[in-house]
């Protein structure tokens, strides 16, 4: 059963699903619960099976081209931390002799399938990409493909024939998102909740919805639901209007929000409507404005996952491929995962960690994404001193 619904508003992803072995899910969620808790207390006329009997790329030395595709600009780990991350890695990989080129397609699918294009027209040797429509992209994929290119998706499953995949467990990631309201919330369906999701072109909200969903079926009344076209805020903000000009800003008890953008904008409305206290708002990536949120009071949570750790494994699998070391790439892409198009799709998932005002030294301060003297600024410096956190 699906959590109770009284009222459904936007439209419905039906983007599918990656799907992961139900093994591997298991125990990813007991890995990445385990964590939080700690922390906070196609061939032709088919499908291609990438991970059966795919042909190894020829080998190569350090001198190597990475191409790094990005799919926008309001996401801010993208800029400030994965690509930076990606790019020192391959630098020390390759004993600074790799180089990346590197494109942010500004939420546009047909510049980013002209990106890729001009990637395969350059000869880089294999590239990195984060799909801004995650099956428009395809054709480019399989140009790079016809080229001998390979192609590793990062953080979306693109489709087409993709030889790796590094991410995060995205269904688990709704599933923190969702445990952590009725934890804050308590188990009862009186507690009102809007859900705003994310795009629909990104097979990765409705892995987050659906993980979320388990959580809160049965457990609390889900007023509205949205979807966010494009990540976009303002598109967010938009439907938070709505919700609350329907509902009424006393009948929220909380906001299922997918990512740090979307939280920003839905707590901003919340703030203009008069409300006495923001209610309990979800997150995702660990903005750095939504740690500082939550250092305030007014964001309850986010999603940490370690870009670090991400962007790393993506880097060791992008010069493994080129290589040539398959004993080194194996290694590396312990799961299988299964996109529209491509079977047995080598994959490594991160686990995300719930990230509250109890955990911020132990997760992005500990992982030196952000230091204290950067979250506490003069405005939050009362905040943070109240959470001691100095």
């Amino acid at each position: 059963m699906n959590a109770r619904t009284t009222s459904t508003t936007g439209t419905t992803s039906t983007t599918p699903r990656t799907r992961i072995s139900r093994r591997t899910r298991l125990r990813r969620t007991a890995v990445a619960l385990a964590a939080s808790a700690a922390a906070v207390s196609l061939a032709s006329c088919g499908v291609a099976n990438i991970g059966d009997g795919a042909e190894a790329s020829p080998t190569k030395g350090d001198d190597i081209t990475v191409g790094v595709l990005f799919p926008d600009k309001d996401t801010k780990r993208y800029e400030q931390f994965d690509y930076p991350h990606i790019k020192k890695k391959i630098a020390e990989l390759t004993d600074n002799k790799g180089v990346t080129k590197y494109a942010n397609a500004d939420k546009d699918q047909e510049t980013q399938n002209s990106q890729l294009e001009q990637m395969v027209e350059d000869k880089v040797d294999i590239v990195i990409l984060d799909a801004v429509d995650a099956k428009a992209v395809a054709p480019a994929v399989q140009t790079a493909h016809d080229a001998g290119i390979p192609v590793i998706a990062y953080d979306r499953l693109a489709e087409g024939p993709i030889d790796g995949y590094v991410s995060f467990d995205n269904e688990l990631v709704g599933q923190v998102q969702g445990r952590s309201l009725v934890e804050d919330l308590g188990d009862s369906a009186a507690n009102r909740i809007v859900m705003m999701n994310g795009s629909t072109t990104d097979p990765n909200a409705a892995m987050f919805k659906e993980g979320a969903l388990s959580e809160l079926q049965d457990k609390v009344t889900i007023s509205e639901t949205f979807d966010t076209k494009d990540w976009d805020p303002k598109v967010a903000k938009v439907n938070m209007e709505k919700a609350v000009a329907k509902l009424g800003v006393d009948n929220i008890d909380a906001v299922y929000a997918a990512n740090d953008g979307i939280a920003g904008a839905v707590i901003d409305v919340l703030k203009t409507a008069g409300v006495a206290k923001v209610p309990p708002v979800t997150g995702q990536d660990a903005d750095l404005d939504a740690v500082q949120r939550i250092v305030a009071g007014d964001q309850y949570m986010t999603v940490y996952k370690s870009f670090p750790l991400q962007a790393s494994a993506a880097a060791e699998m992008a010069v493994a491929k080129v290589q040539g070391r398959s004993i080194e790439f194996d290694a590396l892409a312990k799961d299988k995962v299964d996109s529209p198009t491509t079977k047995n799709i080598p994959a490594q998932l991160v686990p995300p960690v719930a990230l509250t005002k109890n955990n911020i030294k132990d997760t992005v301060v500990l992982d030196g994404i952000y230091t204290i003297k950067q979250i506490c600024t003069a405005e939050f410096k009362a905040d943070c001193d109240a959470i001691k956190l100095r």
